[in-house]
C-alpha cells in the first residue's frame, strides 16, 4: 500500500511489550517486560537468523525431552551458563564469614536416611577411600547451633550419583545428620573425586560449542538448616583438585575450599569399624538468623 510504513524490529518490540503491560501481578509484569526487552535485545545484537531461532527452539525441546525423574537438564543448562551462580550471588545478602551458597545441581534427592554421628554414608562395595568429615555449626556470633540438620550427598569414585547408577545401593552416599548439644557433627564417607557432568544431551552440545570441558572438581554437597536460621544450599570443594580453577558450573568460592589430609589413627578407625589410614576433613558452618526453607526440587531413583 502506498505510504505504508515498513515494520521495523523496534516496532515489533514495542508492540509486544505493550501487549503484556496489563499483567495484574506487579512482579510477573516486571519479569515479562524485562524478559522481552532482554530477548529482543539479544536477537538484535547478534542479528539472529530464522534458522538459528529454529535451532535454538529445537535445543530447548531436546533439553525437555532428555529430562526425567532422575535428571533435570534445564537445571544443568542453567548451571553451565553461569545463570545459577549469578542468581545465587545476586540474592546472597549474607554477612562476611557466613557459610556461602553454591549450586544445588540437578541430582539432589530428598528423603535421605538420618544417621548417627560417626556413621558411614558409603554403603557401596568400592566407593572410594574412607574419609572422616567433622566440624561444628555455629551462628555468626560463634555460638553452637544445636539440632541443625545437614543434608549430604556426593558421587562415588565412578563419578555417578546413586540415582543415576543402578549398581549402587539405594541412597548410597546420601544422608541427613543432626548436630549434637555442642553443635558438632561427624560422619564417615569417601574422599570425593572430580567427575564429568553428562554430555549426552544439549548441555554437552553447548559445552562443545563453547570449547569448554565438562569436569567438576571434587566436592560434597550440603544443605544446612536449623530452626530460626537461613537455610543454605552449598558444597565443599577439595582444594587440591586439578579442576578447582575451572568448574564446569562455576560453583567454586574461596570460602568453600577444604583440605583432605591423610590420617594414620588406628584407634579412631577401629572404633568405627573403618580402614586405617584414612582421610580427614574439617569444616565449620556459620549460619545467620532467617527463615528455614524447604528445597523446591528433588530427583528420584
Amino acid at each position: 500500500m502506498d505510504g505504508a510504513l515498513k515494520t521495523t524490529p523496534d516496532m515489533i518490540t514495542e508492540i509486544v511489550l505493550k501487549s503484556y503491560e496489563k499483567a495484574p501481578d506487579p512482579r510477573t509484569n516486571q519479569i515479562l517486560q524485562e524478559l522481552i526487552i532482554a530477548l529482543h535485545g539479544f536477537a538484535k545484537a547478534v542479528k539472529l537468523t530464522p534458522d538459528e531461532l529454529i535451532a535454538a527452539t529445537q535445543l530447548l525441546a531436546r533439553t525437555g525431552q532428555i529430562s526425567d525423574h532422575k535428571r533435570h537438564e534445564f537445571i544443568l543448562m542453567s548451571d553451565i551458563l553461569g545463570l545459577t551462580m549469578l542468581v545465587e550471588t545476586m540474592n546472597d545478602d549474607l554477612p562476611e564469614g557466613a557459610f556461602e551458597p553454591s549450586v544445588l545441581g540437578p541430582f539432589y534427592r530428598e528423603g535421605s536416611p538420618e544417621i548417627a554421628h560417626f556413621d558411614n554414608i558409603s554403603r557401596g562395595d568400592n566407593d572410594g577411600s574412607p574419609a572422616l568429615v567433622s566440624g561444628q555449626v555455629r551462628d555468626i556470633d560463634g555460638n553452637p547451633v544445636v539440632n541443625a540438620m545437614l543434608d549430604i550427598w556426593q558421587t562415588n569414585n565412578n563419578g555417578l550419583y546413586e540415582n543415576m547408577d543402578d549398581t549402587q545401593p539405594d541412597y548410597n552416599l546420601r544422608a541427613r545428620l543432626r548436630t549434637d548439644g555442642e553443635g558438632t557433627y561427624s560422619f564417615w564417607t569417601v574422599k570425593p573425586e572430580s567427575y564429568p557432568i553428562p554430555t549426552d544431551g544439549p548441555v554437552g552440545d553447548v559445552l562443545e560449542a563453547g570449547a569448554r570441558h565438562n569436569m567438576r572438581p571434587a566436592h560434597i554437597h550440603f544443605i544446612v538448616s536449623a530452626l530460626g536460621y537461613k537455610t543454605i544450599v552449598s558444597e565443599l570443594f577439595a582444594r587440591e583438585d586439578e579442576y578447582i580453577e575451572g568448574d564446569a558450573v562455576f560453583g567454586v568460592k574461596d570460602s568453600l575450599l577444604v583440605d583432605f589430609t591423610p590420617a594414620d589413627e588406628p584407634a579412631v578407625a577401629s572404633k568405627s569399624g573403618m580402614e586405617n589410614p584414612f582421610w580427614r576433613m574439617s569444616y565449620d558452618f556459620v549460619l545467620v538468623a532467617g527463615d528455614r526453607a524447604q528445597t523446591a526440587f528433588s530427583t528420584e531413583r
